[in-house]
């Protein structure tokens, strides 16, 4: 063989093993990671235990303008099927429609408070603030919040997740949905939501904690003021629930839990454009993450684009190496296909067929669109607001 022909052929050895190596590495955060939503949901029973010891709680919820979702969803969460619980009401800026609805429901569930913080308190981060009022004004340790667009899908949520707390449990992280439709974007929101929880929780599962979603979240009282409540990120507009987590939360501290009686459904956005506002305002916080948390994340979307980038490469070559590459595509997707949709059915959500690789590429490549967008133009955290 001619130096010629070595120097022809090396090169797309290489890309090769490349290729390989992203497909291995892609495959290990998978199985290691993305799969512990659905294993854990195989090991245990999902069914409410009458005959567990239930600590009284307090549901906090933050509402900004919301008179109609509290009169909507709000009884969800005041019927529920558990001992002794309260539910707080933060009505931010003190919304005259809001008062209304509340009074009402308060004639029928004495266990409803309201508190309020007024229109004229000036901070960056109203949300933190409503969360701190609310948590000042509980009567529990143990406090579990959600948001006032949220219902809970079953009469057993507090219980499901209240029964994790022990001895050692300082966090408990759920599940946070969105309804859906039958559209193109109701379905991206939901690759997404699902992903994005299949990855927290699977990393919380192996012993790293690094954030839980608002929707759907629970800590002790002492915890908050033990770590100086939103102190640390009271310059942030968010954070309130993922940054909190990932300061706090630790191997040994943190409970998942994903029965079908924990999760709770919330309105999605209706337009592209107000998702995309959402996903730049929840990603707005990343850069605050821990270093390793962000190594692990950056890790696993950059194996990711880059298995894309050499499998193409490899496509437009002939012969065997195109076939190969095509077999590493399909065990992935066919891995892919199984996980996500094992663990969708562990969390009561909807399936994903050939949209899989579709929102395998586009979502990441928005989220890279809105960091750059921000990083270029110094975007800051304040002007993406909560309500």
């Amino acid at each position: 063989m001619s130096i010629l022909s070595l120097i022809l052929i090396k090169p797309i050895y290489l890309l090769l093993g490349f290729s390989f190596l992203m497909f291995c590495i892609q495959l290990y955060y998978y199985i290691f990671y993305y799969f512990e939503v659905a294993k854990k949901n195989h090991k245990k029973d999902n069914q409410h235990n009458n005959n567990v010891s239930l600590p009284p709680v307090s549901v906090i919820i933050c509402a900004k303008n919301e008179a109609e979702n509290i009169k909507k969803f709000l009884p969800s969460i005041l019927e529920q099927d558990y001992p002794d619980f309260e539910v707080i009401i933060v009505n931010d800026g003190e919304n005259v429609e809001m008062q209304t609805e509340i009074a009402l429901l308060k004639e029928k569930y004495p266990n409803l408070k309201e508190t309020f913080i007024p229109e004229t308190a000036e901070v960056i981060s109203r949300k933190k603030l409503a969360i701190t009022v609310g948590i000042k004004a509980s009567k529990n340790e143990f406090l579990l919040f959600t948001d006032a667009d949220c219902q809970a899908d079953s009469k057993y949520w507090i219980q499901s997740m209240a029964k994790n707390f022990d001895n050692e449990t300082e966090i408990v992280l759920g599940y946070g949905s969105y309804f859906t439709k039958n559209t193109f974007l109701s379905k991206l929101i939901s690759y997404d939501t699902l992903f994005i929880c299949m990855q927290y929780m699977g990393f919380a599962l192996k012993g790293h904690p690094y954030m839980g979603v608002g929707r759907n979240l629970a800590y002790r009282k002492s915890s908050f003021f033990n770590h100086k409540g939103f102190a640390g990120m009271l310059h942030l507009q968010s954070g309130d629930d993922d940054l909190f987590v990932s300061e706090v939360a630790n191997a040994h501290n943190t409970k998942v839990e994903i029965s079908h009686q924990c999760k709770t459904s919330s309105i999605p956005k209706e337009t592209f454009k107000q998702w995309i506002i959402q996903r730049a305002r929840h990603l707005s916080t990343s850069y605050c993450y821990k270093k390793d948390t962000l190594k692990r994340i950056g890790f696993e979307v950059t194996s990711r684009g880059l298995f894309y980038i050499f499998t193409l490469l490899c496509f437009c070559t002939r012969d065997i190496l195109c076939l190969i590459a095509l077999a590493m595509f399909l065990i992935r997707y066919a891995t892919q296909f199984f996980i996500i949709n094992s663990s969708a059915k562990a969390l009561n959500e909807r399936q994903f067929y050939l949209l899989i690789p579709i929102f395998d590429i586009i979502i990441p490549l928005i989220n890279l669109t809105l960091l750059i967008h921000n990083k270029i133009f110094h975007k800051k955290n304040h002007i993406y607001k909560w309500k």
